[in-house]
């Protein structure tokens, strides 16, 4: 079939505001959970640093992977993991998130082993999957110096959806992320691959594709919420069951291809030119001196932000 473009958010505006843009992601791990289905998804976990698979028939750890992680996710066994569950719960379904070439990957593992028909696929439109190594070190550096993180979240939304505030609550209070999301965005601590991604279109391997709608307010601007738009790309009848199952909960708009594309619908994220010296100072360095070097915003890099907001994307002075 030909993929049908949706706007969709969740009418609940407190999950809404919990949620990195729209809430699809609750929206349709719900339909699952309450049939007494599975859903695998990452969380991030304050112990190893890391973003970790999990399948789960629980609301509230289900809560808990909400929001965007930025940074590498591990899948460990999940694959495995979510073929026996299959086995020993005959009947049921299972609905998997995750970026292109892990949706892709699970695809054909499913397939191999015969589940193809009871599994739901959802990928999330993706910017790039950055080391987890200079997270780790990060993150651990702040900890040595205010104390444990108990809480992240890189897409606060007290500024509104278009001007995400990222944090960590350590100790009890917020720290504010800046640097280290200017890192991300400089794509200088990608992985290779992602710079030849082959999941950068609006054609997927799943049955679903959902992001931010960014750039909403100009092609559906009587639709457009400060809280925030989920993009719903649906490639399957599957697909199209499950948003009809879950329009109850949403609010939502057709669009079109022309209308919702942005930049990781179109082509991988280009390679920075200061890659290799990026790297050859971390190596040299430490995550300390490229922060400062690499995470500052200095003028050039604040007509850069301004421009990209403007052409429907993030502003990341904030």
């Amino acid at each position: 079939m030909d993929t049908i473009v949706y706007a969709a958010r969740l009418k609940n505006r407190e999950e809404l505001k919990n949620s990195s843009s729209g809430g699809m992601f609750t929206a349709f791990s719900d339909i699952f959970l309450t049939q007494g289905n599975a859903v695998v998804c990452c969380l991030y976990n304050y112990e190893t640093k890391h973003t970790e698979y999990h399948l789960t028939i629980d609301p509230k750890i289900r809560d808990l992977a909400r929001g965007s992680k930025y940074m590498q996710s591990f899948l460990g066994d999940i694959f495995r993991e979510s073929i026996l569950w299959l086995k020993e719960n005959p009947g049921k379904k299972l609905i998997f998130f995750g970026m292109g070439c892990q949706v892709a990957a699970f695809k054909r593992f499913a397939e191999l082993n015969g589940f193809t028909e009871r599994v739901i696929l959802v990928d999330i439109i993706c910017h790039g999957s950055s080391s987890p190594m200079i997270w780790e070190e990060y993150i651990k550096n702040i900890e040595i110096h205010h104390g444990k993180m108990q809480f992240l979240s890189f897409k606060d939304k007290r500024k509104g959806w278009n001007k995400p505030t990222a944090l960590a609550v350590v100790s009890g209070k917020e720290i504010f992320l800046d640097d280290y999301v200017r890192i991300f965005y400089s794509n200088c601590a990608f992985r290779p691959a992602c710079h030849r991604c082959p999941y950068t279109s609006v054609k997927r391997s799943s049955d679903i594709t959902i992001g931010d709608f960014w750039g909403i307010e100009h092609s559906i601007p009587d639709f457009y919420d400060e809280m925030g738009n989920s993009l719903v790309l649906i490639h399957t009848s599957k697909g199209l069951k499950l948003f009809e199952q879950c329009k109850d909960q949403i609010d939502y708009s057709k669009s079109n291809v022309k209308d919702c594309l942005q930049p990781n619908l179109v082509n991988p994220t280009e390679i920075s030119k200061e890659r290799a010296q990026f790297w050859k100072d971390y190596h040299k360095y430490g995550v300390n001196y490229i922060m400062k070097k690499y995470g500052s915003l200095n003028l050039k890099k604040r007509i850069k932000n301004k421009i990209y907001y403007i052409f429907g994307g993030r502003d990341m002075t904030h």
